[in-house]
């Protein structure tokens, strides 16, 4: 393929909806269905991409041409992991949580033309604190992605992430206290700060018109895989109640102008 101008290169935006299954909590072996909105896009230098149920917005705006581009900005994220749909009545018992609104910044640097004209590979860390009074702690989401096009029409990408988690978040999702252990009857367990999980996410896009240079309508593909680690693992939610294997699937459709 040679270089040529895309509906990328300037100001775009893509916009869509779909439909997600995933674990009705973090830790859970049960799953839910539900919409999935999808936004991402760049306008006037200041490029926004999805962060979960959040957004993050990189200020620093990409040099036409440049080997190397520089990431940072700040990122929202909304957490609401264990504030409704449990479908698990043991761990129900234990009371719902509060939801979390995780504020910070994020920070990364992105190769471009790896591999072919149009690839790139991005490194980038948020680090985010809970603003709403919640778990009331801090998330540290390192992610490695690596984007290219399969084909004029078809996009895809593959990440691998983690997530480090303070004290204070180990304790609000993943401990008992002696009260939860008696209205449940799972042993009473404390969690501390350390590696919560690791997992990779593949994401493909088909323009239907058969040219995704040219925007238009699009169908989304995502699906990831995460395995919980050291005391999210342990806990009795996810180790008795739950599984350390968490899945994610979506499907939606978006249109990009």
């Amino acid at each position: 393929m040679s270089v040529e101008q895309s509906v990328f290169d300037d100001d775009y935006l893509t916009a869509g909806i779909g439909i997600a299954v995933g674990s009705s909590y973090e830790g859970s072996d049960n799953y839910t269905i539900s919409p999935l909105p999808v936004v991402l896009g760049s306008l006037g230098g200041i490029d926004f991409q999805p962060r979960g149920p959040g957004i993050a917005f990189d200020f620093i705006p990409d040099r036409e041409g440049a080997k190397v581009d520089f990431i940072f900005g700040p990122v929202v994220r909304a957490r609401f992991d264990r504030q409704n749909s449990i479908k698990d009545p043991v761990v129900s018992s234990l009371g719902k949580l509060d939801f979390a609104i995780e504020v910070g910044p994020f920070a990364g640097i992105q190769a471009n033309r790896v591999l072919n004209p149009y690839d790139s590979l991005t490194g980038q860390v948020d680090l985010r604190w809970d603003v709403a009074g919640a778990h009331d702690g801090m998330v540290v989401f390192p992610s490695l992605t690596y984007f290219t096009p399969l084909s004029r029409s078809v996009l895809t990408s593959l990440a691998i992430s983690a997530e480090y988690v303070d004290d204070a978040y180990a304790n609000y999702y993943f401990s008992i206290s002696p009260a939860g252990s008696l209205a449940s009857g799972l042993p009473v367990f404390t969690a501390t700060s350390g590696w919560k999980n690791v997992g990779a996410t593949m994401l493909t896009a088909v323009d239907l018109d058969g040219d995704a240079t040219n925007g238009g309508w699009g169908l989304i593909f995502l699906g990831s895989y995460s395995r919980m680690l050291g005391d999210s693992k342990r806990s009795p939610v996810t180790s008795i109640r739950g599984s350390a294997n968490q899945l994610f699937g979506a499907i939606g459709i978006g249109y990009t102008f």
